[in-house]
């Protein structure tokens, strides 16, 4: 879990941005490390040799093109130390000399420093600055003072650093010797750096890198020199290296167990784990599987009785998320996202998803008229409970008061939470032939870290409904279910959380994530082109669809995606512009604020396509009645 904080200017803040903790745990080989670092610090960084040919042809338009380019570089420098190590100036006769757990930076020094420095400077001075000035100007100042300083070259640091014996057998290795070290030097406390305030975000997000580059030199940068084992006195003081924590020194282990050495060789030869053989491709079932025609097979037929909805309650726009630019994001602005994505704003919540889930069951069931003994079921869809045992749905029993249901069960189905929820509530009805309390709920906020993909869409809310067996001889809601899973590896796998190659993020592949959507939505339609629309025989359910109300994932996709596949896009319904992706919950809360929009004024039927992680998909086709809206549960933001 990686959350969010609220500073104290009242602005959401995510340290995983900028304060690189890797999970270590998650890294069982040097070459798995050292890709997480070329993605996260490495792929978008220039060397000082690319920073100088840039300067050169005059790439950079403005300061803070360069002002970005020069903190990569500089986090990219400090790429090994500032994952792995605690940076301690320690006095050389005081320093263990034999310990295996305490190392030295091995560095080389840096060719054609003064050129590149001195271009640097005069570049920052001739560009035109950009929306704010002297922010950009404090921002050069600390960035500068770093690189100015800086003695050693950066492309050849090695990943797994020397201990100091193996430090001292290398009479030809250089390592920093700082001169009149001052242990009182200033830096920036963890407080100073989340309350960093500039009014242009993307110089906000940049302030915090500054801050954090500064106090990975808490010492005066003049006074340091590279020097050999030989020529470091007993009252020198050194740059120690010590493991952030245990799970470090035990990767630490691990590469040098397996033959790595001091200075990071591939560990290419490391055991393979074995692997399940799977078939070469994929197979088709033996027959399509039909969708679940409630309405006709049904004994015991569905009536939505009750939709509540319960959102995070921080509103974070666009500017947000540049705020918190993560170290390997591409150069982008608020109207970017915008543009990509639909999203202008998602939904945060400092509460738990658990806590999302109870208000929002509450105010289903009171909207719903019902007593809770009345409730037969209680069903979660999420893929994000803060625990597996016990399930969500057990401990939202135990918190209504339930003393018994026939099922309390949580299912995974990622964002076709809705319709898998909504199959399994009229399967539960026909056994039960009680209410059933079904919940959609999702905080993805603190699982995507510093994916930007990722944290571009998702946002944390929840939805409940009450389905609940119709009267005698009285017609239900719902027309027909559909839920399918499954295909190729490429697309099973295009979600992923936690995800070990991201540092156990949330991520998405979106060339495959769009494939299965493509896949699903035809499938959709052609099936819903062949069902007979029970009130109107002579034409499809398709054709007697009112609204469309798809998954919230990405607008510009969908539109796209349906276009090509017949559907029209005239009344297709989307509230992703405010709410962003909500998984399993983004359906009813669309449904919901249709209603609040006044898009459904009477009983309207619905068609709601979804898809999501896993390969999953499904549909409902609906009859929803404004009526059945509650009043929206506003959750106050909780004080810092």
């Amino acid at each position: 879990m990686k959350p969010f904080v609220i500073n104290r200017h009242g602005r959401l803040v995510i340290p995983a941005n900028f304060h690189v903790d890797l999970d270590f745990s998650l890294l069982d080989t040097l070459q798995r490390y050292t890709a997480v670092i070329g993605r996260d610090l490495a792929a978008k960084a220039p060397t000082g040799t690319e920073l100088l040919a840039r300067i050169a042809s005059d790439a950079y338009s403005g300061r803070f093109e360069l002002l970005r380019d020069l903190g990569q570089h500089l986090l990219w420098l400090n790429r090994y130390s500032i994952t792995m190590f605690d940076k301690r100036p320690t006095r050389w006769r005081d320093l263990p000399k034999r310990r295996g757990d305490v190392f030295l930076p091995l560095v080389a020094p840096w060719p054609d420093r003064d050129r590149k420095v001195e271009a640097v400077e005069r570049a920052y001075h001739r560009l035109p600055a950009g929306r704010d000035a002297e922010a950009e100007d404090r921002l050069f100042a600390l960035l500068f003072d770093v690189f100015r300083t800086k003695l050693h070259n950066g492309a050849d640091l090695p990943a797994i650093k020397p201990t100091v014996a193996e430090f001292l057998k290398q009479p030809d290795a250089l390592t920093f010797v700082i001169r009149g070290y001052d242990p009182d030097f200033p830096v920036f406390r963890d407080e100073d750096i989340l309350d960093a305030h500039e009014d242009v975000p993307e110089l906000e997000s940049l302030t915090r890198w500054a801050m954090v580059l500064h106090n990975q030199y808490p010492w005066d940068r003049a006074g340091v020199e590279l020097r050999g084992p030989d020529e470091i006195g007993d009252d020198d003081f050194v740059v120690a290296l010590h493991p952030r924590n245990r799970d470090v020194t035990a990767f630490i282990e691990r590469v040098r167990r397996g033959g790595t050495g001091a200075h990071g060789a591939s560990d290419a030869a490391a055991p393979v784990p074995v692997t399940a053989r799977r078939p070469a491709g994929v197979v088709e079932p033996v027959a399509p599987y039909q969708p679940v025609r409630v309405r006709r097979d049904c004994p015991y037929q569905p009536v939505l009785e009750s939709l509540a909805v319960v959102r995070g309650e921080h509103i974070v726009d666009n500017a947000d998320i540049i705020r918190n630019a993560s170290l390997s994001w591409s150069p982008m602005s608020a109207d970017d996202i915008a543009a990509k994505t639909g999203i202008q704003q998602r939904r945060y919540s400092s509460r738990s998803p658990e806590e999302l889930a109870l208000q929002a069951a509450l105010a289903a069931v009171a909207k719903s008229g019902r007593r809770p003994e009345e409730i037969g079921a209680v069903l979660v869809s999420t893929s994000s409970s803060s625990r597996l045992v016990p399930p969500m749905a057990c401990w939202l029993s135990g918190e209504l008061g339930l003393l018994q249901t026939h099922a309390s069960v949580d299912s995974i189905a990622a964002c076709a939470g809705m319709p898998y929820g909504l199959a399994e509530a009229v399967r539960q009805l026909q056994e039960v032939r009680r209410p059933v309390l079904l919940v959609c709920v999702e905080k993805f906020s603190d699982k995507i870290g510093s994916v930007r993909t990722s944290r571009m869409i998702f946002g944390d809310a929840a939805a409940a409904m009450v389905v609940a067996p119709a009267s005698t001889g009285a017609a239900g809601d719902v027309d027909v279910i559909q839920t399918y899973a499954s295909g190729p590896h490429h697309e099973v796998n295009s979600i992923i959380w936690p995800n070990p190659e991201f540092d156990g993020d949330l991520t998405m592949y979106g060339p495959d994530v769009k494939s299965l959507v493509r896949r699903y939505l035809v499938q959709m339609l052609a099936e819903l082109r062949a069902e007979s629309d029970p009130d109107a025989p002579g034409r499809s359910l398709l054709d007697g669809v009112g609204l469309v109300v798809p998954h919230q994932a990405n607008k510009a996709m969908f539109l796209d995606l349906a276009g090509e596949a017949g559907l029209a896009t005239d009344n297709l319904y989307f509230n992703i512009e405010t709410m962003g992706n909500v998984s399993s919950a983004s359906i009813p809360i669309a449904i919901h604020d249709a209603v609040r929009e006044g898009v459904i004024t009477r009983p309207t039927r619905i068609f709601t396509p979804a898809f999501g992680a896993g390969a999953v998909g499904g549909y409902a086709v609906l009859r929803v009645d404004p009526a059945i809206v509650a009043d929206e549960v506003l959750l106050d933001v909780r004080p810092r």
